[in-house]
């Protein structure tokens, strides 16, 4: 989370002393008015820049996924410069109209304007001759990006309208793009600011096309038949196995893919939950009935369909050197530990399987069903995994004290999270408290992909 906070900032960062290298007199002297004209260039650069910069990532792709620690982190990020994109497009607005209200309510007079020089570069007069309506569609296509990001942010907004509803943000960025590059101060151009925002605009326009021609993962998707499903009642889950014999590069416990079972619903991404053997090329995915579209799976699904299967994608897979590792499954987050144990299980099948650490999972659940917890028991033994299984109503809430009296051997380990976010934030707080190096040795899937 800290590289996180550090990449949105540093962003915010290099773009504002990239303005001031190329703004001449970024504060003054002058009137109120220039002002007003620095600051909205100002902020409209980082509007763009943000804007650009999610829309890039929204391409899901691979060379920034390993440095930032997976593709639930880059979601993450890509959320914080929709927001960031959104609040410095609010402060552009209010920089550009605020002065306008002022001067119509009597606050402010608007200076005198003498005779508009003339503009000898050719590239320069044309950009200038498209102000009004860069001005007028930038207006309303701001609007509709308020709008579109609040309803991404509404986690009671249906996923399927969601879908739907976010790809028009691509529509809008278009928009903006040509809004900024009317209404950018020319002489910015000519400048190392100039440069990297225009290869922002261009890599973001490049990116809005994929998304509209639905194009996303296209290189990572195969595809896929469901050859059989199991659905377990108490925890209200499915578990789908399907057969990609075709393509599927293979994947590494803790990863996950996108799954396509309806194309009006679009993909969703769901945690693999078994171990990869090319002989035998088949994905499990365990989907437990939590929101509009998993609710309805069971409903939808059946033995012998097609799907489409993309990834895979995620940097949760347990590389550490630690002797000792904690696994902390809270509810559904049980699933990459069970797509570990398979692995490990398999070292007694065939040659190049690895041998777990010494481990043990604390799996924490509301939710009961018998067959379930025994296949994860079995699952547990087959791997050499030491289990703790707590119920919420017979057993109380785990807490860093319990996991901590049950492994004494905490400060060597490291530890691998995946539940809700607030239980893993708590745990991660929990344990800093007590001295341990949580950003070398927490490991948490952020796997909230809104």
């Amino acid at each position: 989370m800290q590289k996180l906070k550090r990449v949105l900032w540093g962003t915010l960062a290099a773009l504002v002393l990239l303005w001031l290298v190329a703004e001449p007199q970024p504060f003054g002297p002058g009137s109120f008015f220039p002002l007003r004209e620095r600051m909205v260039q100002l902020s409209g650069v980082l509007a763009i820049g943000c804007m650009s910069m999610a829309m890039i990532l929204a391409l899901r792709p691979r060379w920034p996924e390993a440095w930032l620690g997976g593709l639930d982190k880059m979601y993450r990020l890509h959320k914080w410069l929709g927001i960031a994109g959104l609040v410095t497009a609010m402060i552009h607005w209010l920089w550009a109209n605020a002065a306008k209200w002022a001067v119509g309510w009597g606050l402010l007079t608007r200076p005198q304007r003498g005779a508009r020089p003339v503009i000898e570069n050719p590239i320069g007069a044309f950009l200038d001759g498209l102000h009004g309506p860069a001005e007028g569609l930038g207006e309303w296509a701001f609007y509709g990006t308020v709008v579109l990001i609040a309803l991404a942010l509404i986690q009671m907004f249906p996923y399927r309208l969601f879908y739907k509803t976010h790809r028009l943000l691509a529509i809008a960025y278009l928009v903006l793009v040509f809004h900024a590059l009317a209404l950018m101060k020319f002489s910015y151009w000519m400048s190392p600011l100039g440069w990297i925002v225009g290869a922002l605009l261009a890599f973001g326009t490049w990116a809005a096309a994929v998304t509209l021609l639905r194009r996303i993962g296209a290189r990572r998707q195969v595809q896929g038949r469901i050859t059989s499903l199991k659905y377990y009642p108490g925890v209200r889950a499915i578990e789908t196995e399907i057969e990609v014999p075709h393509g599927w590069p293979g994947h590494r416990p803790g990863q996950f893919a996108f799954a396509t079972s309806d194309v009006s619903e679009g993909a969703h991404p769901y945690t693999i939950a078994s171990g990869w053997n090319a002989a035998d090329p088949r994905i499990v995915f365990i989907t437990k009935e939590l929101g509009d579209h998993t609710s309805r799976l069971r409903e939808k699904l059946r033995v012998g369909q097609e799907v489409k299967v993309e990834g895979p994608y995620g940097c949760f897979t347990f590389d550490d050197e630690c002797s000792h590792q904690i696994w902390i499954g809270g509810g559904i987050g049980i699933t990459p530990f069970i797509a570990r144990m398979k692995q490990a299980a398999m070292r007694k099948e065939g040659p190049g399987c690895d041998v777990l650490q010494a481990v043990d999972l604390f799996h924490t659940t509301i939710d009961v069903d018998e067959e379930a917890l025994g296949k994860l028991a079995a699952d547990a033994h087959s791997a050499n995994v030491r289990l703790h299984v707590l119920i919420d109503a017979r057993d109380g809430r785990l807490t860093g004290e319990r996991i901590r009296a049950a492994v004494p051997q905490w400060r060597q380990a490291s530890i691998w999270f995946c539940g809700p976010a607030s239980f893993g934030e708590a745990l991660r707080r929990d344990f800093s408290a007590h001295g341990f190096p949580v950003e070398r040795r927490f490991h948490q899937e952020l796997f909230a992909m809104r």
